[in-house]
């Protein structure tokens, strides 16, 4: 029998695009994704600006938006407290390694070399008196960890070097909130002018325009909020003047987003939902019995009221009075509420949280931890799904994405710091170069090469992680130097010079517990080993 005309399907002008695509014909892109004609892909219809385009405009918006959610939601306050304190800690120091083989100097200098400058370095980073920094606040890595924090939550660290010639070291460092970075006097963006950095034919940022004064502060200051002062990238010599560090994705970039920036909404909205659930439960908590009445007012009206419409309001009364006066019955000690006549006890129900919270915000905070570059189990600090494997492999991913961004980080933003007080110390002769060595200015870099060490990498199990440790500096795939600072965060040199003294003062015979348990570490073959360690001690 012949289908009818208002039988068949009605079929939308896109769907049969999809169907076609399928079929591989009469598409609008050979690309799907450039397809207009998709239904799920209609509306989006994103434009492809430059980078200053995309970010200048709303960059604002967002970074008070990122500074709002690290206030107020715990979520984004852990997330940015643990990558601060995993990639930064407390003592961020530099490991120097000067290039004595490109400045044609020796092996022994270079030692020499290291300890004098590192001693020195140590002495100015951690005085007490925090002569490091410009407003005397912090101490060197109290500023790195400000400044990556700052960096983490609104795209860009930025840092003015100082001169202060009455200090004893005269280098220090000024952090700089980045609102303040911006064009004189609120000028529109130009090809050479963009978000207060001038910009040169190459696209090198050559100076930036400091506001003297936050627009929004708590007190009116006239004078600075309306007054900028230019400061050039570098003084004479190279000398870093200002430091800027963000992340650079796209050519002519010229400032930095947020990394906050892709999960601000999935954040917010898992903040208002989590504070809806906590309200509904405490509600429920608060409201866990009441007492109903088995009428309605119109009829409580009609019963008791004598022509005066006052019925409810009688009755009311006299439920209160009820109420107020009664006692209870006491059976054993016990009390036995009574009701008035009719009365109820209604319960309300208490199932809040919702059965799909839990699940709902594990699956936002898994969004949050991969925006943030962490594992969920970090974030969240639930490890109760976790074995030893799973845990060792999310700490490996994590653990490379925290070392890169220490290295930028160390590269863009402490190493022009630590270069400008390594030239102060050369030129002012606390630090003496060899006679006939390299000049210091064109070989800059090589006298001032660092590895920057932080936290170590920890352990999730230390017997397993000292063994292969051990193995891996037998095999010759790492060095015990490159074993301890990524384990530990310590410096290998520092670690045998503390040995070795209490080596000196153990008793004669005694061996060092390391070297007790090096050899063991080795597995089987440690038996030997042992032996020659304990000839060696008994010779000695």
């Amino acid at each position: 029998m012949a289908r009818s005309l208002t039988e068949v399907p009605i079929v939308s002008r896109r769907a049969r695009a999809g169907g076609l695509r399928d079929a591989g014909i009469n598409a609008s892109s050979p690309y799907a994704a450039a397809d207009t004609a998709i239904d799920t892909l209609s509306g989006y219809l994103p434009e492809n600006r430059s980078p200053d385009a995309e970010i200048l405009p709303g960059r604002n918006r967002v970074t008070a938006r990122a500074r709002d959610l690290v206030r107020n939601n715990g979520w984004a306050a852990g997330g940015v407290a643990k990558e601060v304190d995993s990639v930064i800690g407390s003592n961020f120091r530099p490991l120097l390694k000067p290039d004595w083989r490109a400045l044609g100097l020796s092996a022994e200098w270079s030692r020499e070399f290291k300890e004098q400058v590192e001693a020195r370095w140590r002495s100015y980073a951690d005085d007490p008196r925090l002569f490091a920094d410009t407003t005397r606040a912090q101490t060197v890595s109290q500023m790195f960890g400000t400044a990556y924090r700052t960096y983490l939550i609104e795209g860009e660290a930025i840092g003015v070097l100082n001169w202060r010639r009455f200090r004893p070291t005269k280098t220090c460092l000024r952090l700089v909130d980045p609102d303040l970075l911006s064009n004189p006097n609120g000028a529109a963006d130009e090809a050479r002018l963009r978000g207060g950095i001038e910009i040169s034919r190459d696209g090198v940022a050559r100076a930036f325009h400091f506001r003297q004064a936050h627009p929004h502060q708590g007190y009116f200051d006239a004078a600075d909020a309306f007054r900028w002062k230019r400061i050039a990238r570098e003084g004479r010599n190279g000398r870093p003047q200002v430091i800027h560090f963000f992340d650079k994705v796209r050519d002519g970039q010229t400032r930095g987003i947020s990394r906050l920036a892709p999960i601000v909404e999935k954040l917010k909205m898992e903040d208002h939902y989590a504070r809806v659930e906590l309200q509904a439960a405490v509600i429920n908590a608060v409201l866990a019995a009441f007492i109903k009445s088995p009428m309605g007012p119109e009829v409580i009206d009609e019963m008791f009221s004598e022509g005066g419409g006052e019925g409810f309001l009688n009755y009311q009364g006299a439920r209160g009075q009820f109420y107020g006066q009664s006692n209870g019955i006491r059976v054993g000690g016990a009390r036995v509420s009574t009701l008035y006549p009719g009365d109820e006890i209604g319960m309300v129900n208490t199932a809040r949280p919702a059965a799909q919270f839990a699940d709902f915000e594990s699956a936002v905070l898994r969004n949050v931890a991969s925006g943030l570059g962490i594992s969920y189990e970090q974030l969240a600090s639930d490890w109760s799904k976790t074995n030893y494997s799973s845990a060792r492999a999310a700490m490996i991913e994590i653990w490379r994405g925290w070392t890169a961004r220490r290295a930028s980080f160390a590269q863009g933003f402490c190493q022009p710091f630590f270069m400008a007080w390594l030239e102060e110390q050369v030129l002012d002769g606390h630090i003496a170069l060899p006679a006939g060595a390299p000049d210091f200015y064109e070989h800059w870099p090589a006298y001032a090469r660092t590895k920057w060490i932080g936290p170590g990498k920890g352990f999730v199990d230390p017997v397993k992680e000292a063994q292969a440790s051990a193995m891996r500096v037998a095999l010759g795939l790492s060095t015990l130097e490159e074993e301890a600072a990524e384990l530990t965060g310590t410096d290998y040199a520092d670690n045998m010079e503390q040995i070795r003294s209490e080596m000196e003062a153990m008793p004669e015979g005694t061996l060092h517990p390391m070297q007790e348990s090096f050899a063991k570490l080795l597995g089987n073959t440690g038996g030997a080993a042992l032996d020659d360690a304990r000839r060696t001690t008994s010779e000695d």
